[in-house]
């Protein structure tokens, strides 16, 4: 339980008003301020109005989807989003991390499995004080590139890079070891908070929308390249200052 008198604030969007009860009094007692809303648009509305820890979001809601209230709160936004799904294609949860999402939740889930969940999108974000990540070095610049450790933000000449959480690990977990390989498995070691299974392609779709963000072609990459059957390595420029 969260011994703290800060409360984590969390919006859950869903048109299953049982779903709703059962997460807000699980939540309750774990120190989590929970809110709920039941269609896509009140979830928009709310989810872009107010600031919260984390959302809570159902792909399946009547009217305007989850995906569509993704793309909405992504217009402004960059509050994590826990996705819950009744739908087990690996498609549709590409989609969502292609939006922007920044976990995914099928609706069988155990409170406990949630829980876990939710504590790694919100730690991630570095809202709930988690060091995981954190090391002696508070700025990473890597030639045009800067990254703040301290208040999790980055820039690439000079203008801020618009990032989710899991974004911003990737790109800080690569750029601290530069010029060396880092495997899918080990990325996923170092931005996830616990082991649990996760789909191959996860980490592909984040680099790919890291990538696009960067401005970075993968086939003349000027900071992140493919290693073949190996995985990711980030281009140690000879301007490095890190």
């Amino acid at each position: 339980m969260n011994t703290g008198s800060q409360k984590i604030r969390l919006l859950v969007v869903d048109d299953d008003e049982k779903l709703c009860r059962l997460i807000r009094d699980y939540l309750q007692p774990h120190g989590y301020e929970v809110e709920t809303v039941h269609t896509g648009q009140d979830g928009v509305r709310r989810a872009t109005s107010d600031t919260w820890s984390a959302v809570i979001l159902d792909v399946m809601l009547p009217g305007m989807d989850g995906f569509e209230v993704l793309k909405e709160i992504r217009k402004t936004s960059q509050v994590p989003v826990l996705m819950l799904t009744a739908l087990g294609d690996e498609a549709d949860r590409i989609v969502g991390l292609e939006l922007g999402a920044d976990d995914y939740l099928p609706k069988t889930f155990s409170t406990r499995e949630l829980l876990a969940r939710l504590r790694a999108v919100v730690r991630r974000s570095g809202q709930s004080g988690g060091e995981e990540l954190q090391s002696q070095i508070k700025m990473v610049m890597v030639g045009g590139l800067s990254i703040n450790v301290s208040s999790r933000t980055a820039e690439l000449i000079g203008k801020p890079l618009e990032l989710t959480p899991v974004e911003f690990d990737l790109l800080l977990s690569l750029a601290r070891a530069r010029g060396r390989v880092r495997t899918r498995e080990r990325l996923l070691e170092e931005i996830r908070d616990r082991n649990y299974d996760v789909f191959d392609r996860s980490i592909d779709v984040h680099i790919s929308s890291l990538r696009k963000k960067l401005d970075d072609d993968p086939k003349n990459p000027r900071y992140i390249r493919t290693v073949r059957a190996a995985g990711y390595m980030f281009i140690n420029p000879t301007d490095d200052v890190g």
